[in-house]
């Protein structure tokens, strides 16, 4: 009877040890990298944010590539061999990628410019219509 209840409460206080079987730690990692990779599924949803079983079979496989020991760069690595550059939500900035970098600057450049000219002309407009 006293091996029972010993066997019992050795039962109790382990559990809540068995059930914390992936570290803090690498749950953070997880969700760190699952949130940069796309879903192939769902419409610009990253694999973290999808409800979809292929996010979450994806999801595991990040998991345990991390667990394996791998650094986020090799699982993204990984998934970018497999499916393209295409799956990775923000592209690496180099090559033709760098325009989806670029073009916001320039397109914001040249709509300053743009109104720079219009106002200068206005003004000149007014000083002539005065004179």
């Amino acid at each position: 009877m006293v091996r029972l209840a010993l066997l019992a409460l050795t039962g109790l206080i382990s559990a809540p040890a068995a059930a914390q079987d992936t570290p803090p730690d690498l749950e953070a990692r997880t969700r760190l990298v699952a949130s940069q990779l796309r879903c192939p599924v769902c419409q610009g949803l990253s694999i973290q944010d999808s409800p979809s079983e292929l996010a979450q079979e994806m999801k595991q496989v990040v998991r345990a590539q991390l667990a394996a020991g791998r650094t986020p760069d090799e699982v993204k690595a990984y998934f970018v061999a497999r499916y393209g550059e295409w799956i990775l939500l923000e592209p690496e900035p180099r090559g033709f990628n760098l325009a989806v970098y670029l073009l916001p600057v320039l397109a914001l450049l040249a709509g300053l410019a743009v109104v720079g000219v219009v106002v200068r002309r206005w003004t000149r407009s007014g000083d002539v219509a005065q004179a």
